[in-house]
């Protein structure tokens, strides 16, 4: 079936459209990160009594009734804005203000309810202007990435992930889908300039590096497995591109902490607003989590295909042994923390291990080693 070059021409303005909203995106999170979270940090200071601080300073080191999960970042009403638990710096313990004082409720008494946390959406239009744009710029930029890859697959009659980039757009689609996930449920906009700056440099690369024009696809990947097998290794990627920059985020802020808190290095303004490492360690853990199941069903679902079209579950093709590797590696990092009781920089060396793997096996095994795997256009 030939290529409907028209909409091949709209995949291309769709996806250079989201990259550019991308970018805007990142210089609005960049806007957020170097302004914003200061200002909200100086508010919510200045809208607490003193003698609330004082209150709150007493709590410090002891253990809240009920304790917010490491890793989630919760909404502060009292500043009307979004800040993290933990965000102060190395070692602090942020509680929730104590309740004004008033009838039945006096500081530090036992009578003081505790405050519903704000809607997501009324969280983010509440951070300030830097997220409110941050936050929008970036559903854009998925909408118009949604349509760039939904467009291509239209444009060749099949799924959109047939040649490497293909397959680079789509993960990053779904690395930018699962981001904004993340900053809507855990309010995490303290990441974006991090996790957004990832993906504007991921899809600038495929833009102009590895670019490929519609095309048919080569004759062993012309199979219904490939809507199946690819879109599982694609989900289960672009969740690992969120968790390997979470995971850089956590080794680079925890490695700061640790030299300033010993006296060899100076308190630098714009690495204390990283999040703090539990809070990091545990939305990268819940990443993993989540992606390794579908990365597992993709290794599955390959070797079915394999099995329809060579004959063979397993043959021991370089691409199918590196995708093995990436999923003993991910699947020692997750055994580590369960059994091992793992935490900190040596958990996150694993799978950072485990992302470089499946790195190794898209842009070393697949272009440069011969195998019976290949992309349209790359090889």
């Amino acid at each position: 079936m030939s290529v409907n070059a028209g909409l091949a021409h709209v995949s291309t303005d769709f996806m250079i459209a989201a990259l550019l909203i991308y970018s805007l995106a990142l210089l609005a999170f960049a806007g957020d990160y170097a302004f914003g979270r200061p200002r909200r940090r100086a508010a919510m200071l200045a809208a607490t009594p003193a003698a609330d601080r004082a209150a709150q300073l007493a709590t410090v080191g002891a253990a809240p009734a009920s304790a917010t999960p490491a890793g989630v970042v919760v909404d502060r009403p009292d500043s009307g804005a979004s800040e993290s638990t933990e965000a102060q710096g190395p070692g602090s313990n942020a509680t929730a203000p104590a309740a004004a004082a008033g009838p039945g409720n006096p500081i530090g008494g036992a009578a003081a309810r505790p405050v519903r946390p704000a809607g997501a959406f009324r969280a983010i239009a509440e951070a300030g202007p830097w997220v409110r744009a941050a936050a929008t710029l970036s559903a854009v930029g998925i909408l118009a990435h949604v349509i760039a890859v939904t467009t291509r697959g239209f444009a060749v009659h099949r799924a959109p992930w047939g040649d490497m980039y293909e397959f680079i757009t789509a993960l990053t689609c779904v690395a930018a889908i699962f981001f904004y996930y993340i900053l809507v449920k855990y309010r995490a906009w303290a990441i974006g300039v991090f996790v957004m700056g990832a993906i504007v440099i991921a899809l600038g690369l495929a833009e102009t590096l590895i670019y490929t024009p519609a095309g048919p696809l080569v004759p062993a990947l012309q199979s219904y497995w490939l809507s199946i097998h690819v879109t599982a290794m694609t989900l289960s990627s672009g969740i690992f591109f969120v968790a390997a920059v979470l995971g850089i985020m956590y080794i680079v802020a925890e490695r700061y902490r640790k030299r300033v808190a010993a006296g060899k290095a100076e308190p630098n303004p714009l690495l204390d607003r990283i999040p703090s490492g539990a809070q990091l360690d545990k939305l990268t853990y819940r990443a993993v989590v989540f992606g390794f199941p579908i990365w597992t069903f993709g290794v599955m679902a390959g070797a079915i295909w394999a099995d329809q079209a060579w004959g063979r579950y397993w043959g021991w093709d370089p691409v199918e042994t590196w995708a093995f590797i990436t999923w003993v590696i991910y699947a020692a990092y997750l055994h580590a923390r369960a059994t091992g009781g793992w935490r900190g920089i040596r958990s996150h060396y694993i799978q950072l291990l485990g992302f470089a793997s499946l790195l190794t096996n898209i842009f070393v095994i697949q272009i440069f080693v011969t195998g019976l795997h290949s992309y349209a256009g790359v090889q």
